[in-house]
């Protein structure tokens, strides 16, 4: 490309090489920024590998970037790290929230500090950041997950939703959504008897799963809108005679649920790109803290491989639809 622009005058030429410097290297994001990663859970597989996404495009535009967080979900486990970072004056903090208030009084301490907050996958309230990068719109996942349910189970039964915490933002609203969508005509013989939650714990979600088999003998669908329960779930159905009875889906990547989509335990399941996630939300920091943006709706940047984005309404940012996995489609994925 630069072989080509050689013959141009010297105000194109530097406007070409501000715009592409390099492969994925957003206009105008400075070099050297410190981008700190705190997740709901360190160990959760979703979350490292939206974390890593992140990390990936950090190395692209040459920052510094790393990963803090606890092992738990719990509503306030994330305000130490918060602080700390505070403390090591970090440039931006994108954070997976696990609760949508409990954290904003010392996210705004970290903005009064000049740090810019982008929340992604699980929103605080508002004035906890200045960008929410959104896995896709909310209410099209929990319509979604909803509709797909009806397909899977005939339009008829008794289902269940095996949540990750009570707090979470993002399965809240997905809910909310699922809830909303169950109300139309289509769906009159679909009964919710129960939302339960596994608080992102295998085991807890692996518990919860055969509570509710035990609870609801005619139950024919659990969704699990969580990428660790819909694993739990899965694994408790696929030893049980339950088994090809009733359906598991929800939120999980091709990976983890491979194998039981094989083995006829699921059918079918939806999610984005978890990495893609991290990646974009990462780009919409470094362009927070280089100040080519400031959060506000109509703001657009570049994204390295994704491509240009805009924000949206209230400062969201969304990465685009999710994908339906099934046995015809799930070998061509690899996350």
């Amino acid at each position: 490309m630069l072989r080509n622009v050689r013959a141009l005058a010297m105000p194109a030429l530097c406007a070409a090489l501000l715009a592409v410097s390099g492969a994925g290297h957003a206009q105008g994001v400075k070099e050297g920024l410190k981008i700190a990663f705190l997740p709901k859970q360190i160990n959760n597989p979703y979350e490292v590998i939206a974390d890593n996404g992140g990390l990936d495009a950090i190395k692209e535009f040459k920052g510094d970037g790393k990963v803090v967080g606890p092992s738990d979900a719990g509503a306030s486990s994330q305000v130490q790290y918060i602080n700390t970072l505070i403390t090591q004056k970090v440039d931006a903090i994108v954070i997976a929230a696990n609760d949508a208030n409990a954290v904003v009084p010392y996210l705004q301490k970290a903005h009064a500090a000049g740090i810019k907050v982008v929340t992604f996958d699980s929103d605080t309230a508002p004035a906890g950041r200045q960008i929410f990068v959104n896995q896709a719109v909310s209410e099209d996942i929990g319509r979604g997950q909803i509709q797909l349910t009806s397909k899977l189970i005939g339009g008829e039964g008794e289902i269940a939703i095996l949540s990750a915490t009570p707090n979470a933002t993002n399965q809240n609203t997905w809910i909310k959504f699922m809830q909303d969508e169950l109300k139309k005509p289509e769906y009159s013989k679909i009964k919710l008897v129960k939302v339960a939650y596994g608080n992102d714990d295998d085991q807890k979600s692996f518990v919860e799963t055969q509570g509710l088999l035990q609870a609801y003998p005619n139950l024919k669908a659990i969704i699990a809108p969580t990428t660790v329960g819909i694993a739990a779930a899965a694994r408790y159905l696929s030893t049980s005679p339950k088994k090809g009875q009733i359906a598991v889906t929800g939120l999980g990547t091709p990976n983890q649920m491979r194998a039981f989509v094989k083995n006829g335990t699921v059918k079918a399941f939806q999610l984005w790109d978890p990495g893609a996630l991290g990646y974009l939300a990462a780009y919409a920091a470094a362009n927070l803290a280089s100040g080519t943006i400031t959060g506000k709706e109509g703001d657009s940047f570049e994204a390295g491989k994704l491509g240009k984005r805009t924000v949206g309404k209230n400062g969201e940012v969304v990465l685009g639809p999710p994908t339906t996995f099934d046995e015809s489609n799930i070998d061509n994925f690899n996350f």
